[in-house]
C-alpha cells in the first residue's frame, strides 16, 4: 500500500505567487493548441455545378439568379464558413513555468499534493493501485506523476477512471488544475524538483499528517 512521505517542498515551486489571469491565459493557449483546426466548408466558387444561369434574367417575375450554387440555395456554397487554420498561440516558456508554479502552489496550500514511495507495488495491479490512491484521498480526479521508466505504475493506472498518469517532464498547468489531487511517486518528485528548484533555496514541509487531514 502507498505510504505518504514527509518531504520538503521548494518554496520557489510550491510557494510561488498565484496569478489567476496568467493560469487562464496559459491553459487557454494549451487547449487552443490541442485543436486540430481541420474544419472546412466550400464557398460558392468551390461547390461543383451551377455554371449555367438557372433561368433568364428578365420576364419571369421571379428574383434574378445567377447560379444554383449561390448561398441562398440548398446545396449552395457557405458564406464566411470555417476554413483550415492553426489555433496555436505563442506562449513564452517563462509564462508557462510561472503558471505551473502557481497551480502547484494552489494545490500545495490546500493540502492536495502527496508524495508516496509507490502505488502499485512489485507487480502490475490496477486494484492495488486504486486502493492505494483512495487511502491518500477521497476526491474523485487524481493526477499521478511518474518517471517514464515506471512501467508498473503506468500500466496499473492507465485504464483507471478519473486517474491520469503523466511523466514529471510533461507536467503542465492544465492537468494540475483539472485534478483534485496531485500524487507524486518519490522518484518522479525528486527528478522534478532537481530540474526546476533553486539549489539551497527555502523549503516548506509537506507532512503526512497534514496531507491526510486535507484529503478528508
Amino acid at each position: 500500500m502507498a505510504k505518504s512521505i514527509d518531504v520538503e517542498l521548494p518554496v520557489d515551486i510550491f510557494g510561488a505567487r498565484i496569478s489567476i489571469p496568467l493560469i487562464h491565459q496559459v491553459v487557454t493557449a494549451q487547449l487552443a493548441a490541442a485543436r486540430q483546426g481541420t474544419h472546412d466548408t466550400k464557398s460558392r466558387g468551390e461547390v461543383s455545378g451551377g455554371g449555367k444561369k438557372p433561368y433568364r434574367q428578365k420576364g419571369t417575375g421571379r428574383a434574378r439568379q445567377g447560379s444554383i450554387r449561390a448561398p441562398q440555395y440548398a446545396g449552395g456554397g457557405v458564406v464566411h464558413g470555417p476554413t483550415p487554420r492553426s489555433y496555436d498561440q505563442r506562449t513564452p516558456k517563462k509564462m508557462k513555468a510561472a503558471a505551473l508554479r502557481g497551480a502547484l502552489t494552489d494545490r500545495a496550500q490546500s493540502g492536495r499534493i502527496h508524495v508516496v514511495d509507490t502505488l502499485a507495488g512489485e507487480s502490475i495491479s490496477t486494484k492495488t493501485a486504486i486502493a492505494a490512491l483512495r487511502e491518500l484521498t477521497s476526491r474523485r480526479r487524481v493526477l499521478v506523476v511518474v518517471e517514464a521508466t515506471d512501467n508498473t505504475t503506468i500500466k496499473s493506472l492507465r485504464n483507471a477512471e478519473f486517474v491520469e498518469v503523466i511523466t514529471f517532464d510533461q507536467l503542465n498547468t492544465y492537468d494540475v488544475i483539472r485534478a483534485d489531487d496531485v500524487v507524486f511517486i518519490q522518484s518522479a518528485f525528486d527528478a522534478f524538483v532537481a530540474a526546476r528548484a533553486t539549489e539551497g533555496g527555502e523549503t516548506i514541509t509537506l507532512s503526512k499528517a497534514k496531507s491526510e487531514e486535507a484529503s478528508k
